[in-house]
């Protein structure tokens, strides 16, 4: 078994100290295997699999490039967990919102996209400015709508589409849903996606919310929890922060 440590908290008042009490931890573990620490998640003698997926591992080393997208790790992990079950199931890939395309693009070597009938919808506003309710990301600008197009280029099944949602949606959108991912950052925009999209996910189709289960995006899961609950679901919520619903008949 292997270990997975980065030093990607969130929230801190000293990340020096904080990073020294998990290494305190750490030293208190009698069998140091299984260690994963990054993402505000701390475990030990766990057995973290996906680390020995030989797949996963390769396109997660391939499209992270810092400290931040590969504490995601696990996050990562879930998602391509739920698209390959979407693999088998009729129906097409969508993820809302992007940002640089790392999560699709590690999904897509995953899940062998380029072999692949399906085709993967990708959804983002690409900016960011004062007036959008969504938070300000380092890579919003101008020409990222551009640099994911580019990203995605090689892959004639993957088509990304800039605005606002739900009002996207009416520009590309796909019929039938084999695997979602929401990743919005914004609670209204959440449930627009859901009101148009959910009843075209097919049976046994996995949905991710990402923000689900972070308290910083609470006001996220107080709009969906009922929304779900008026169409006879219960979000399960996963340590990573995120959220699954599994679409039944």
């Amino acid at each position: 078994m292997q270990n997975f440590t980065t030093s990607q908290f969130y929230g801190l008042k000293d990340h020096g100290t904080f990073m020294k009490l998990i290494q305190e931890t750490v030293d208190q573990v009698e069998h140091k295997v299984g260690i994963f620490a990054g993402d505000n998640m701390y475990t030990y003698n766990r057995n973290l699999s996906f680390l020995e997926d030989e797949k996963f591992m390769a396109a997660f080393h391939a499209h992270t490039s810092n400290t931040a997208e590969q504490s995601l790790i696990w996050r990562y992990a879930t998602v391509c967990w739920a698209a390959k079950n979407g693999k088998k199931l009729d129906g097409d890939f969508v993820e809302i919102a992007c940002y640089k395309g790392t999560t699709a693009r590690i999904v897509c070597d995953y899940v062998d996209m380029k072999e692949s009938s399906k085709k993967y919808f990708l959804y983002d506003l690409f900016e960011h400015d004062d007036s959008m309710p969504h938070h300000d990301m380092p890579e919003h600008g101008k020409n990222l709508y551009q640099q994911v197009q580019e990203r995605f280029s090689d892959f004639p099944n993957v088509r990304v589409t800039q605005g606002n949602i739900p009002d996207s949606l009416t520009i590309a959108a796909p019929e039938k849903i084999a695997f979602m991912h929401l990743d919005i950052n914004n609670p209204e925009a959440e449930i627009g996606a859901l009101d148009v999209l959910f009843q075209r996910m097919v049976p046994g189709a996995v949905l991710i919310l990402d923000d689900y289960g972070w308290a910083y995006y609470r006001k996220q899961k107080l709009l969906e929890d009922p929304w779900f609950e008026k169409n006879g679901y219960q979000v399960l919520e996963l340590p990573t922060g995120q959220g699954m619903v599994i679409k039944h008949a």
